[in-house]
């Protein structure tokens, strides 16, 4: 990449994305030039407005979308890197989650090599290497086995685009990166397109929960998350690597409990018995989210995050903060009223 005061510029997919925002903030920190996509240039001012007051530097928006030919050549010509977090998001049921993470990979990766752009860093998911054995610790040498099943469409779908970004790597030349997060917490940049991981903190403050599933999650700031792609991007020694973007394990009830105590004259709402595991499975029956972990009752799991510490010097900064950080932000939102 370039060392000058400019160091070049650098493409993100899918401005408006919860880790994008934080992704390009990064990246105008570091002094790039960053060249953003989005599928509705109008729709996704407020957040180039919000990204333009958190920071300084030159963010130029250009649109294309993962489901269309157009406007890939024009995004990604004349840049160095290519930083592809845009997926499809289990919100639609009229979406192929699959289909689609598939097209965009390989539209943006062969837009990438048509326009001489080797160098891309790939956002996955850490369902991509996942253990079948809750008790063993996942590791990046682990590959997950799609599920097959209409309530794991979306990590099928991370595990199918991952699995074609490193054939495409091969096919095409490209110099490839993968980055495998956790789940992602902390204040969005503006308001992302949808709610996402940071609806299990808005629940929990607008008493939407009335009792605390037995369910947990190893949580990740999407901050910390953003720098590890780009710290993978700056480091050429990444290349051809996976890491694991992670954080430490937390149930529910943890959640409720720093919520609880970090923030008490805001978290009333916070519910503190827990959910029989019945009610939650009965619950996942009508919500396409809670079914694509309603498996995870009652597991706890690890994640080794030892190789991006260690080659990248990522330390992620502890769960209390992110998550307080979240609520924070949704409160002067209005969101978790």
């Amino acid at each position: 990449m370039p060392e000058s005061a400019t160091r070049g510029t650098v493409v993100v997919t899918g401005a408006t994305g919860y880790l994008a925002g934080w992704v390009i903030v990064e990246l105008l920190q570091r002094g790039y030039h960053v060249r953003a996509t989005v599928r509705d240039l109008e729709r996704a001012e407020p957040t180039r407005a919000a990204i333009v007051a958190s920071t300084t530097g030159t963010l130029e928006l250009v649109r294309a979308d993962l489901l269309a030919d157009g406007g890939w050549d024009d995004a990604v010509a004349g840049a160095d890197a290519v930083l592809h977090t845009a997926s499809p998001m289990p919100f639609d049921a009229k979406t192929d989650l699959i289909t689609s993470a598939r097209e965009g990979t390989r539209r943006v990766f062969d837009a990438a090599a048509r326009n001489g752009v080797r160098r891309v860093v790939f956002t996955s998911s850490g369902a991509t290497a996942r253990p079948e054995d809750p008790a063993e610790v996942a590791t990046e040498a682990m590959w997950s086995e799609p599920a097959g099943t209409v309530a794991h469409a979306y990590p099928d779908s991370k595990i199918y685009a991952e699995r074609l970004a490193w054939g495409l790597a091969d096919e095409l030349g490209l110099r490839v990166t993968t980055v495998l997060p956790s789940f992602m917490q902390g204040p969005p940049v503006g308001a992302p397109e949808r709610a996402g991981t940071i609806d299990v903190v808005r629940r929990l403050l607008n008493g939407a929960l009335p009792a605390l599933p037995h369910l947990g999650w190893n949580i990740v700031d999407v901050r910390d998350v953003a720098r590890l792609h780009v710290l993978a991007l700056e480091n050429p020694a990444s290349i051809g690597e996976r890491y694991h973007g992670s954080g430490t394990f937390h149930w529910y009830r943890d959640v409720a409990r720093i919520l609880r105590t970090g923030l008490p004259e805001q978290t009333r709402k916070v519910p503190t018995r827990e959910l029989p595991n019945f009610v939650v499975r009965l619950m996942a029956l009508r919500n396409r989210q809670l079914a694509m972990i309603v498996g995870e009752l009652g597991i706890t799991r690890t994640v080794d995050n030892t190789k991006a510490h260690t080659q990248l010097a990522w330390t992620p900064r502890d769960a209390e903060t992110t998550i307080l950080d979240t609520a924070r932000a949704l409160i002067a939102d209005g969101a978790g009223c």
